[in-house]
């Protein structure tokens, strides 16, 4: 692999399907098609419309517990989106548009790698249609407006400390987190203590993702909360008259993204909330379209099943009445081998090669976390498939040690070469997926509406994380309370936590036992729809590495993009 070409020197050298090629062959009216110079377009929500009843299969590609740098997750999801094109099946892979948070920081772009892309893959990590930009720009109206309604006399009487609503930036910008607005001369606004999330954790960004309609975004976005007054009421972006301005910003941010793989399959791409501080997966909108355009919709939820596929089953098929057939979870040697404790991954370091010396029974031993991995696709009555992603550095005899793991768990598998062979390298996993949906699911939610926060959060750190039970903090109760009282008790839970880990702590492999899940702060996301519970030390706005990927992206002479990918 020492020859193999880099991700952008095997994208540009693509031969690109003429885009309204691939939205004809999904059966998208050329009425609805948007095109945002030659590769890309927006799709009206109207597409759905006349398209014609679902008829797709729903998969859901989700992973074991990652290492700091991914375990190819996305490059499965796009290379089985190609593999059924082997086997004579239609599909369309519906992924996140990428934050330039890990573009330029530690893990780079996600359009896929190897020959398992979406192109075009420069347009795809950095600035595409601009949907972040106006997520950016919306969000920081209502943070300018309700400090505006501070200094012209604060009419609403909200408190100075419970204005809760944060401004944000679509960079890994530590310095942000916590920041000291108004400064300056009384012209200059009301002094008080603020800070900065990344665009990803925005609440906006998961009502984009949330929302089916424009009414329903325009309502969404009126209901965001961005404080409470000396009476424990929630202010809203309705009650500061930004709505309506903010949901212009997003008007055509909600109409979803068309671009293709390195095979031609349809790609559709829109939204990109963070797994570990959101809900990690991309829009309703996209997969709502989808599902009409093909024979399977391939969907990727965020890091390790734990946090992104939970979401997507408890949150997003909440919202959208869409239930999968089938689950892909996505494992390496490496990541099993690193969920033994054996070994110290270091963010902007290179790994330890020790790492990548054939040792089988190491791998069997990680292979706790996939088996609990496989327990949380069961609990929600999906039927997993297991896809082991080969890396070159890779043992025959460590995929053979995984692949007994699965046979023992009885759960399908397959080999997956999606970097190296694209859609070729993913023709038994199709086959696999297949099978798989032709049994048909028992998908069920985690808990039900009425159950308390408690009990919703308890649920998901017992069910799913493996934990003893739940500490709540004094603060983490009130909060809990005042949302109750408000009315915001049925709502879904949202937990942001590591995704290093099954439990709140990065240092604890496996599937680690006798431990309890602490919440520390809840907060509420009305807008979007969900109660967002802070476990353990986790940040809404990451920093950069001591590498980040930033170093190495420049122009040559010719004025194309190097270092990406």
């Amino acid at each position: 692999m020492s020859n193999f070409p880099t991700d952008i020197e095997i994208a540009r050298s693509a031969e690109f399907r003429p885009i309204d090629d691939v939205a004809a062959e999904m059966g998208i009216p050329s009425s609805e098609v948007e095109h945002w110079g030659r590769n890309v377009a927006k799709i009206s929500l109207q597409a759905a419309d006349k398209m014609g009843p679902p008829k797709a299969r729903y998969v859901l590609v989700t992973a074991t517990t990652p290492t700091p740098l991914g375990e190819g997750k996305t490059t499965v999801a796009v290379g089985l989106a190609e593999g059924f094109k082997h086997i004579d099946r239609k599909s369309v892979v519906t992924l996140r548009q990428p934050s330039q948070g890990p573009t330029f920081g530690i893990k780079g772009g996600a359009a896929g790698g190897g020959y398992s892309q979406i192109i075009p893959m420069e347009s795809l990590n950095l600035h595409l249609t601009g949907d972040f930009h106006a997520v950016t720009a919306a969000n920081n109206l209502l943070s300018a407006m309700a400090d505006n309604h501070l200094h012209h006399g604060n009419e609403l009487g909200i408190e100075i400390h419970n204005l809760t609503w944060r401004r944000v930036l679509d960079v890994n910008d530590r310095a942000l987190r916590n920041v000291i607005v108004g400064l300056g001369t009384t012209a200059d606004g009301v002094p008080r203590q603020a800070g900065f999330d990344i665009t990803s954790a925005s609440e906006l960004m998961a009502v984009l993702g949330l929302s089916s309609d424009l009414k329903d975004l325009r309502a969404r976005v009126g209901r965001l909360v961005v404080g409470f007054d000396r009476h424990r009421k929630a202010v809203t972006a309705e009650d500061l008259n930004a709505a309506g301005a903010m949901a212009v910003l997003l008007k055509d941010a909600l109409n979803p993204n068309l671009l293709q793989t390195l095979e031609g399959t349809p790609a559709m791409i829109h939204t990109g909330p963070f797994a570990n501080i959101a809900h990690g997966n991309s829009s309703i909108a996209a997969d709502r379209i989808a599902i009409r355009g093909g024979d399977f919709v391939i969907t990727e939820a965020g890091f390790g099943a734990d946090i992104g596929a939970e979401k997507f089953f408890n949150i997003k098929c909440r919202v959208s009445g869409m239930k999968p057939d089938a689950a892909v979870v996505v494992t390496t040697v490496k990541a099993l081998k690193v969920q033994t404790g054996n070994y110290a991954i270091t963010l902007g370091h290179d790994l330890p090669s020790s790492l990548f010396e054939e040792n089988p029974v190491e791998v069997t031993a990680g292979a706790v976390n996939l088996r609990h991995h496989i327990s949380i696709m069961r609990k929600h009555g999906v039927t997993p498939v297991i896809a082991i992603n080969v890396f070159p550095t890779d043992h025959p005899s460590e995929h053979d040690a995984i692949a007994r793991v699965c046979d023992e768990e009885g759960v399908r598998w397959a080999i997956a070469r999606p970097y190296s062979d694209g859609g070729e390298g993913m023709v038994e996993l199709a086959r696999q997926v297949e099978d798989a949906c032709g049994e048909g699911s028992d998908f069920r939610f985690l808990y039900p509406d009425d159950a308390s926060l408690e009990e919703k959060i308890e649920a998901i750190a017992t069910e799913v994380y493996g934990a003893d039970g739940v500490i709540f903090d004094l603060a983490a109760r009130r909060q809990i309370k005042r949302a109750e009282d408000q009315g915001w008790g049925t709502m879904p839970i949202c937990m942001a936590k590591t995704h290093l880990s099954l439990s709140h702590n990065s240092k604890l492999m496996g599937a680690p036992k006798g431990w309890k899940l602490p919440i520390r702060e809840v907060r509420a996301s009305v807008g979007a729809g969900f109660i967002l519970p802070l476990a353990g030390d986790i940040r809404t706005m990451p920093g950069l590495g001591v590498r980040p990927a930033a170093h190495g992206i420049d122009l040559d002479d010719d004025g194309n993009i190097v270092g990406l990918s």
